[in-house]
């Protein structure tokens, strides 16, 4: 089932999926952005805050995500940040899903208006084999990347690791609690996705390659066992028949040349006798 759907057997079904893949790849990475909530209960009740929002989004600068919490000493606050720049495996996924989009839609324009381009002199499916190795690399190493740096974000907003950077919440006298932790399940997706155009591209690889006739040529240029049998027996019965009719016709010449001698024989006598 899963060939069916990731493999068509048609350069247009091709595109039209990695199409698709490459939509849900970036939009569910790059359109991403979520928040915590956390609260700390002071001794003082004045100096409370129970509702401190911390919003964060792609590109994943958390560095540069700053939030002000209470000290839990007067009316003093201080300014924090959370931990971690991720922007450079996301923003490399979410290029290299761009560009595929991008090159998925040309590749179907191609295939449907300029199919006898395409094919001429082999250049359109060469290229098209090359591209499709490289964005299947790009798919594998982007992928990789991200999911290390998406766990690497899960940990940096955790909201237990969050209340740590707190001064508050080192005192055991005062409360700090998670009140709302960020929603991953889309850039879980994200991930998902961008394995999944990995086997889609690599998967396409082998159609791609058929396209560009180096299977056939390869083909035509093995020997067959069962051709070469079957030169040989010709070969045999060609040597049977020439030697048969070498035969033939060496028994012809020799039976004329017996002819001609006995003729000479005969005439010998008739020469003889007219004399008498």
């Amino acid at each position: 089932m899963c060939m069916v759907i990731f493999a068509p057997q048609n350069e247009e079904g091709n595109s039209d999926v990695r199409l698709l893949f490459a939509i849900f790849a970036f939009a569910t990475c790059g359109g991403y952005s979520g928040g915590l909530r956390l609260s700390v209960d002071c001794v003082n009740k004045t100096d409370s805050d129970l509702s401190i929002d911390i919003a964060f989004a792609y590109p994943f600068r958390l560095h540069q995500v700053t939030f002000e919490v209470p000290t839990c000493e007067g009316k003093e606050r201080e300014k924090l940040a959370l931990t971690g720049d991720f922007s450079s495996s996301a923003e490399f996924f979410v290029t290299v899903a761009v560009f595929a989009f991008l090159y998925s839609l040309a590749a179907t324009v191609v295939y449907i208006f300029f199919q006898n381009k395409y094919r001429e002199n082999n250049r359109g499916p060469f290229i098209d084999f090359i591209v499709t190795v490289v964005f299947s690399f790009l798919w594998l190493v982007g992928s990789s990347a991200w999911a290390k740096g998406l766990s690497d974000v899960k940990v940096a907003t955790d909201p237990k690791e969050v209340l740590l950077l707190m001064s508050a919440c080192k005192q055991s006298s005062n409360k700090c609690m998670a009140v709302h932790s960020p929603v991953m399940s889309s850039l879980n997706t994200s991930v998902v996705f961008g394995f999944l155009n990995f086997i889609l591209w690599a998967g396409n690889i082998w159609f791609v390659f058929k396209e560009t006739g180096w299977h056939s040529s390869g083909q035509r240029y093995l020997p067959d066992p069962m051709e070469k049998h079957a030169s040989s027996y010709n070969q045999g019965r060609y040597n049977q028949d020439s030697y048969g009719s070498g035969a033939g016709y060496s028994q012809q010449a020799s039976l004329g040349l017996s002819s001609d001698e006995f003729g000479q024989q005969s005439s010998g006598p008739a020469s003889f006798a007219n004399p008498i």
